[in-house]
């Protein structure tokens, strides 16, 4: 049987877990082989990738990284965008710009440093960029204008970039997660609710009862959704943020 990534490369980017590391799971179990890139060289990859160190914000590291990309895999058919940080939650009063700046490098330049890099291994064949948006691509919530922020210009460039090289044959798509049940989430929870002496499962909880479906994501949620925009199940599909949140109102 015919898998959707079979002969397909794929690079991921921010890969040494998380969502980064469970996309390049699902990829590999639907054919493609790849590189997996992060600050530190990503650890437990599928078999059919290899790991590569490189950090976002430094272009040269990053272009260095895509070129042995390509000489690895022969060229690219598929590029996710992931790395990105989320910031601590702060009143629009007491924003912190130092702060500001790193962040927009990494959610920010560091995405649209991908996509630079990304289209020379790709012109030539086509196929999809993925970038991790937020549901804060969409909308706002109190003390949170960072993170909203940057993931605001992410859908720009996401439809800006996908305006640009559809004549290429190379779509470009974000996907929008509501709250996911990673890891991170679950640390971010349990510091809140430390402070303030409550359950983190009541939060978890919380959150999971707000959304239509009564449930909150999970990474294999996302890798799938990653899975139908880098495949051609979603072939006239560009210039899109797909939201994978639940059914959050």
């Amino acid at each position: 049987m015919v898998k959707p990534l079979d002969g397909r490369t794929a690079l991921v980017t921010g890969a040494a877990g998380g969502l980064g590391l469970a996309i390049a799971r699902r990829f590999a179990e639907e054919g493609a082989r790849g590189v997996g890139i992060d600050r530190d060289a990503a650890e437990g990859l599928p078999a059919g990738w290899s790991a590569l160190a490189a950090d976002v914000t430094d272009e040269n590291a990053l272009a260095a990284a895509f070129a042995e990309a390509g000489r690895r895999l022969g060229g690219l058919d598929v590029v996710v965008a992931n790395a990105g940080l989320v910031p601590p939650w702060r009143e629009t009063e007491h924003l912190d710009l130092e702060e500001w700046d790193r962040v927009f490098a990494v959610n920010v330049r560091g995405v649209a440093a991908t996509l630079k890099h990304a289209v020379p291994l790709m012109k030539a064949r086509g196929g999809s960029i993925v970038v991790m948006g937020s549901l804060n691509s969409r909308r706002a919530h109190p003390r949170q204008a960072l993170y909203t922020a940057t993931k605001h210009a992410v859908l720009g460039l996401v439809r800006a970039a996908a305006a640009d090289l559809g004549r290429y044959g190379i779509r470009v798509n974000a996907i929008g997660p509501g709250p996911v049940a990673t890891q991170a989430l679950r640390t971010r929870l349990a510091t809140r609710a430390a402070a303030a002496g409550a359950d983190p499962g009541d939060e978890l909880a919380a959150m999971a009862g707000a959304t239509h479906l009564r449930r909150i994501a999970t990474e294999d949620d996302v890798a799938d959704a990653a899975l139908v925009l880098a495949s051609d199940l979603s072939r006239a599909i560009t210039g899109q943020i797909v939201p994978v949140d639940g059914g959050l109102p």
